[in-house]
């Protein structure tokens, strides 16, 4: 929520704003994935707050398969839970992809054909992760170093590194077998379920707990009884857990057009600007002497105007106002503090 502040909150988070289109962000991810799942096999993992706004985004996939938690733990919790509910569903080992629904992807083939790459590769007893392969000295993600990097081939990850400084993220690039790492994972139930035990046991006990009471519920029938089970799992992501740590970490480097849209800056790679520089969506802006500004509105009838600002994030909507220079954007959560 904090960096697209204000205008996603914390019942329109970033993946249910349209940024981009007319479809949401979550709208958008589900619809990629349709061109290679069924409808029927995507779940969706969310929050008791979000729940009801993503089963109305997302009326063709079946209301048991979005997922509620309890509570937020991290990834590790989430992807051991949602794998949970998944091998329930399934009489089969099933091969299990975790993808983000905030994330832009423009080459949708190129998405597709890493995807049954990873598959292949997973039903083989891997963990695998895609690696985006860098376009610059990027300071702003964690990478990850490989044996070697050639798009769309499966190479054993020597390690995670966390978000370099720019000399060091130079350094990568220079080298060239450094990806970033995307966040995107894929598997088998048995193989993350046996490295979760191999390296955090406490998640897998958890787990075994909760296959005792959860039965065939759904929705927050099944948040509901599995929430005293949450408080016992250790709030930690699954890069710690088990990537840094694993030894059959499988990365394929990919590059098909991918953006975290991490924040407004990240909006500057994928809107055009205009003959000052200035990105503007959904507004009537008008200026003099402003230069390399982004300008956002969810009023669109919303007239705004500057003289003089460059550089600058201006996002207007009907609860709040947000300035703020582009090169201090990644501080909105220290605003959101003091609003809370």
């Amino acid at each position: 929520m904090e960096r697209f502040w204000p205008l996603s909150t914390k019942e329109r988070p970033k993946q249910l704003l349209s940024l981009f289109s007319s479809k949401s962000m979550i709208r958008e991810t589900v619809d990629r994935v349709l061109n290679y799942v069924e409808p029927k096999n995507i779940y969706v993992a969310t929050n008791q707050i979000q729940a009801k706004s993503i089963i109305s985004d997302l009326n063709d996939i079946p209301k048991r398969n979005i997922i509620i938690e309890p509570a937020f733990k991290d990834t590790a919790a989430a992807i051991a839970y949602g794998s949970l509910i998944i091998s329930r569903d399934s009489d089969k080992d099933e091969v299990i992809a975790v993808l983000a629904s905030d994330h832009l992807i423009a080459d949708l083939d190129g998405f597709i054909q890493s995807l049954k790459i990873a598959e292949v590769t997973a039903s083989e007893g891997y963990v695998v992760t895609l690696g985006i392969k860098p376009s610059r000295p990027e300071t702003g993600y964690g990478y990850i170093q490989l044996n070697n990097l050639k798009l769309n081939q499966p190479s054993k990850a020597i390690r995670f590194m966390e978000k370099p400084n720019l000399e060091t993220a130079i350094e990568y690039l220079e080298q060239g077998n450094y990806v970033w790492n995307s966040g995107m994972f894929i598997f088998k139930y048995s193989t993350i379920i046996n490295e979760l035990n191999r390296y955090i046991p406490n998640h897998v006990a958890v787990i075994n707990d909760m296959k005792k009471v959860i039965g065939e519920k759904v929705g927050l029938d099944l948040s509901n009884v599995t929430r005293p089970y949450f408080d016992r799992f250790e709030r930690i992501s699954i890069d710690f857990a088990v990537m840094e740590k694993s030894q059959i970490i499988q990365c394929i480097p990919v590059d098909f057009g991918w953006n975290d849209v991490g924040g407004f800056k990240s909006l500057e790679e994928v809107f055009e600007k205009d003959n000052n520089n200035n990105i503007i969506k959904d507004v009537k802006y008008i200026q003099v002497d402003s230069t390399n500004n982004i300008v956002i509105s969810d009023r669109k009838s919303r007239l705004i105007t500057s003289i003089g600002v460059s550089n600058m994030v201006i996002v207007d909507t009907k609860d709040a106002l947000l300035i703020c220079n582009k090169d201090d954007s990644q501080r909105i959560k220290e605003l959101l503090k003091k609003l809370s």
